[in-house]
């Protein structure tokens, strides 16, 4: 007897749509699994043979074949087996024929029955809803990332025997969990606040831009000088997201297995990574199942690298092609995945090797020249503002609260301005759509020209001046970029070292 059920597998962050199909045969008892799956896929017939006994339902003494289609997509993990207990209980007879009609089944099952989560449940969820299926069966810790997919009847199963049991009609289905909280930002172990920080104005200036507008900002000065507490405080000043960027960053975190808590969280997602993070970790990719990596969990966010000088020359390389296409590609022999990586870098660095003071440095001009050549020229270029940070602590500058208040008019502004377009930020723009979006008037194109010259900038470091003079009038309230915009953009893209 043939029985069948809809389920769905990862592939990046995305859901693909899988069908479990369950032939019971007579013959030598026997269970094969076909439909290129994993190391877990082929182990699956232990755990629900054993889960199948433990619920006493029966396992049939015959000839057990499943396939897992489309034959040509790698399944990987153990997101299926509960699909397949189910087709193997119908296909031997043990559900009514039916049971399983328009219904879509994901989890693992443990030995003794018990149904357990699976990974990337939100975007396995909404994949099934894309291809009209309504009625959705997850295991009960997955249920309220399940339930965030609208137009699904979300149905919880807690064990194999239970579910069963449901499905037969012999008792009700237990209720979902009540939703948690929602659209809310979790507190933080330690307040931050920019009024923390004495002095620094310039390097205040600059992170506001870098939170309006996106743009990507280096910050270099001896250690000490607050480099770091400014990055750190960071996600203070960063508009909330929007619904629909809510749920990107839940599905790639979700992927991931690190859901940042409870609900659909609107707080922009903070990644800092250590610098001895590999390529792998930074970038995604790995052996077996392809993971995202810490740019795609900065998605939506912010990605903090401290001592950038101090990552593997090969890991900083990696970064050049996420920071301009803003997403990922990790090709294998078997294709190619690609994860989200709409991020916004801000790195700090030291002056040289040593990290001492101006006036206790001993390192030489050629070890300097050698220290700043481990960031090439290209990556450099990359950032839309690099600024030197000299010690400053005269007076206090303003809080969090008023700067992200003026941030957040800023953003909207933006996303008013682009909307029915590809991007979102005043770093988005393309180069073609520089003069519809950030139009220069006779003067500021003036001073822009001259800056060009000056400074000797690239076509793409002349471009990302004009973009971030753009945020500057945003911040100031100002439908139009004047020439002093177009100056203050310049002095933020500093030559160091």
């Amino acid at each position: 007897m043939l029985a069948a059920v809809r389920s769905a597998v990862l592939e990046g962050v995305e859901g693909r749509i899988v069908t479990v199909e369950v032939h019971v045969s007579r013959g030598l008892p026997g269970y094969t699994v076909v439909g290129l799956p994993d190391a877990a896929g082929k182990e699956s017939r232990e755990r629900v043979r054993a889960a199948l006994l433990s619920s006493q339902l029966e396992y049939p003494q015959q000839r057990v074949t499943v396939n897992l289609a489309p034959a040509s997509v790698r399944k990987t993990g153990a997101g299926l087996e509960l699909g397949v207990a189910l087709a193997l209980t119908c296909a031997a007879g043990g559900l009514p024929a039916g049971a399983l009609d328009d219904v879509a089944v994901l989890g693992e099952l443990g030995l003794d029955g018990r149904v357990r989560p699976v990974l990337g449940t939100l975007a396995l969820v909404a994949a099934l809803a894309r291809v009209g299926l309504e009625h959705v069966i997850v295991p009960e810790a997955n249920a309220a990332e399940a339930q965030l997919v609208p137009g699904v009847v979300v149905r919880v199963a807690r064990t194999l025997a239970e579910l069963h049991a449901c499905l037969k009609g012999e008792e009700a289905w237990p209720d979902p969990p009540p939703p948690r909280a929602s659209c809310d930002a979790a507190p933080s172990d330690e307040p931050l606040d920019l009024a923390d920080v004495r002095g620094l104005e310039p390097a205040r200036r600059a992170l506001a831009v870098c939170a309006a507008g996106a743009h990507h900002l280096l910050m270099v000065g001896p250690p000490g000088v607050g480099k770091t507490m400014l990055a750190r405080r960071l996600p203070t000043i960063l508009a909330p997201l929007s619904h629909d960027e809510a749920l990107e960053v839940m599905k790639v975190h979700s992927a991931a297995g690190i859901l940042r808590g409870p609900g659909l969280r609107i707080d922009p997602p903070f990644r800092a990574p250590h610098h001895g993070a590999s390529a792998v970790a930074l970038v995604g990719g790995g052996s077996g199942r392809v993971r995202p990596g810490e740019v795609s969990l900065a998605h939506r966010g912010a990605l903090f690298l401290d001592e950038l000088p101090e990552f593997p020359i090969s890991v900083l390389e990696a970064l050049r092609q996420p920071l301009e296409e803003r997403v990922v590609r990790v090709s294998r022999a078997a294709g190619t995945l690609e994860f989200p990586a709409d991020f916004l870098l801000v790195a700090c660095a030291n002056c040289c090797p040593c990290g001492r003071n101006a006036h206790l440095c001993t390192c030489s001009d050629v070890q300097r020249a050698r220290y700043g050549r481990r960031l090439s020229a290209p990556l450099l270029d990359r950032f839309d503002l690099r600024l030197e940070v000299k010690p400053d602590d005269r007076g206090v500058g303003e809080s969090s609260a008023v700067v992200a208040a003026r941030v957040a008019t800023a953003v909207d502004r933006q996303r008013a301005r682009f909307a029915g377009t590809p991007w979102s930020r005043n770093a988005h723009i393309p180069a073609g759509a520089l003069e519809r979006f950030a139009h220069l008037d006779a003067a500021a194109r003036t001073t822009w020209h001259a800056e060009c010259r000056s400074r000797e900038l690239t076509g793409r470091g002349a471009a990302r001046v004009r973009r971030v003079a753009r945020t500057l009038a945003d911040l100031d309230d100002r439908p139009t970029i004047n020439a002093d915009d177009v100056e203050r953009a310049a002095g933020m893209r500093q030559d160091l070292w």
